[in-house]
Order: structure tokens, then sequence, then C-alpha cells
């Protein structure tokens, strides 16, 4: 915390602490460890990645896992969605999100629960903890993901630009 910066004081009525918004999100997962994430995409389970494009290609990424960067969540597996991936076509799916340390991860799970997916979870550590066990990883120039409409791709690839502009 930066130490000049004043407290904040004062809350609003109903406002809660990021500490509490994420203690709140964690009660209704039944979160996985990376061990036991591994087992379950084994077994047939999605496994979704939502980090940026540019800490993937830092680190690296789970080799068969789904790109679905955080913004783009909820439309994509929302089985009501018209902007749903086309694999999403009911509430049964078993989405496992990864993010780096497990944070933004249960987050995302608790919101994936609220559209109704409710055996959406998260991998506790995040991809973190998932290399620390020692669990298949690759680098982003293998191109073992498969990103979803929307996220970004965490290698290099060429720009094409239509011959008609301007």
């Amino acid at each position: 915390m930066n130490s000049s910066s004043p407290t904040v004081r004062g809350t609003p009525a109903g406002a809660r602490s990021i500490e509490e918004i994420l203690a709140a999100a964690r009660s209704r997962l039944a979160r996985l460890t990376p061990k036991q994430a591994f087992a379950e995409f084994g077994a047939g389970a999605t496994l979704i990645d939502i980090r940026p494009a540019a800490q993937r290609a830092a680190e690296g990424e789970v080799p068969g896992s789904v790109v679905i960067e955080r913004n783009h969540l909820e439309w994509r597996l929302d089985p009501a969605s018209e902007s749903r991936l086309p694999w999403v076509t009911g509430y049964g799916l078993r989405p496992i999100v990864i993010c780096a340390e497990g944070y933004t991860s249960s987050l995302a799970a608790a919101a994936l629960q609220d559209l109704g997916l409710a055996r959406a979870t998260d991998v506790a550590g995040g991809y973190r903890a998932w290399r620390e066990a020692g669990l298949p990883t690759a680098r982003p120039a293998e191109r073992a993901v498969v990103i979803a409409y929307g996220a970004s791709p965490a290698y290099g690839a060429p720009i094409e630009f239509s011959a008609t502009c301007g």
C-alpha cells in the first residue's frame, strides 16, 4: 500500500472490499489443486485460460486449454448468449478456470456459476502452481492451445491489411 495515500473513510452502504468479494466467490467454489484440475481436464472437463496474451507469452500455456480472455468469458460461455462458442450447448459444462495465481479465476468461476454453469470452478494457485506441480506446459510458439473468438494469441502472428484501405 502506498503510505502517502490517505486512508479512505466513509464506505458507501453495501460496499464490500475485494477481499470480501473474493471470499464470497470462493465460498461457492469447490476449488481444485493443479493435479486435481489436470485429472478432470484429462477426463473431459474444459480448462479455460483467462490470462491476457502478454502473460501467456511470458509464462507459457497449458496444452489443450481454451483461451478466453477475461473480458469475453461470460459472453462466450453463457448458453443463452448469441455470442457463445459453438460447443457451448447447455448448462452441464465443467469449466475449470485458470489465471496467473488463482485470484481472478475465482471471481470468473463464480460469475460462470451466476450464469447457471453450476459446475464451474477454478485452479487454486493458478498457472504458476500448475507449472510448479510439474504439469504439462507449452511455449506459445507451439500453438498448443485453442484460441476462442475475441482472444489474442500469445505468439506473434502477422497482421494482414486490406489492399483497399483509404
